[in-house]
């Protein structure tokens, strides 16, 4: 299967692994990379010298493209990116910042940029930028998010209608069916999060992996908004969140509930009850962990038989 995202990244399927925070280490990224998708190593929960670590475990561990996603509002981040830069890395994918701010300096490199965004107005920025493609992620996706709740369906082609380079959907999308749905509604191709989750290779916690294969609809919900955004599983934290907002909490309440690590404390520690359990609403249709070769595989097959099954529309 070929088209702008393939070529663009030089993989097999349009499929991207989403660079998730405390899952997506150099097992993860190695195993979709060479299941003919595009791993990414998320940075965001990686110290610089664990970056270079996973960096070059990861390019022993494949031949094939792979990348690393950076939140640009990392406290290091001059460091990573000089990190990715020494390392040969070649495909970068930013969030959580202004495109402005590294873009210019990753292409001087011969670095592929791609950018998230969750709106219209961001996409455009993006672009403006001079990324390469973008990574248009609506409501349903967990972990950090957008403020204007624009759903995937709604998002996908009102970014496309507006851009003219590569367009990645994200947001709900864990199967074929729905990766089929991302792209007829304008998508060059898919970035998943919350299925890869699933998966023996992803570093999350085991205990964090059964939550998300047990989750059922309305297990995840977004919150603390005038923090970041953030979707989770409800949990004791969140629970302590609503009560809090219930007592009219002011936004240095909110804070010191929050406190330090608390994602990590959920989904690699295993702190089930005390955690932030960041995962997307597309739990609900996970029901089991499987490698994540057989996830890419299992995409493409349903994506291809959902494609065939149209033709009789």
């Amino acid at each position: 299967m070929q088209n702008r995202i393939t070529k663009l990244f030089g993989i097999q399927y349009p499929i991207i692994q989403a660079g998730m925070v405390w899952a997506s280490g150099w097992r993860l990224a190695s195993a979709v990379s060479n299941a003919g998708g595009l791993g990414l190593l998320g940075a965001g929960s990686m110290y610089p010298e664990v970056l270079q670590e996973h960096i070059e475990k990861c390019k022993k561990a494949t031949d094939k493209p792979f990348g690393v996603n950076v939140p640009m509002l990392y406290p290091d981040i001059d460091r990573l990116m000089q990190i990715i830069v020494d390392s040969g890395v070649k495909i970068v994918f930013t969030s959580a910042g202004n495109p402005k701010t590294w873009t210019p300096f990753l292409k001087e490199k011969g670095i592929t940029v791609v950018h998230v965004v969750s709106s219209v107005k961001f996409a455009l920025k993006a672009q403006e930028a001079g990324v390469d493609a973008i990574v248009a992620e609506g409501f349903e996706a967990g972990g950090h998010n957008g403020r204007d709740e624009t759903t995937t369906m709604v998002l996908i082609p009102s970014v496309k209608e507006k851009i003219t380079i590569p367009l990645i959907a994200a947001g709900g999308i864990a199967t074929g069916r729905a990766m089929l749905a991302a792209m007829v509604l304008g998508a060059d191709g898919v970035q998943i999060g919350s299925r890869f989750v699933a998966s023996p290779e992803a570093s999350s916690h085991e205990l964090f992996k059964q939550w998300v294969v047990n989750a059922q609809e309305g297990d995840t919900h977004l919150t603390l908004k005038e923090l970041a955004p953030v979707r989770l599983l409800k949990n004791k934290f969140y629970r302590d969140v609503q009560e809090a907002y219930a007592k009219g909490a002011s936004v240095d309440e909110l804070k010191t509930l929050l406190g330090r690590a608390r994602a990590k404390k959920g989904m690699f520690e295993g702190d089930m009850e005390e955690g932030e359990l960041e995962i997307g609403q597309v739990s609900g249709l996970i029901h089991e962990i499987k490698p994540a070769a057989q996830i890419v595989a299992d995409l493409m097959a349903e994506f291809v038989q959902a494609k065939d099954e149209l033709q009789d529309y």
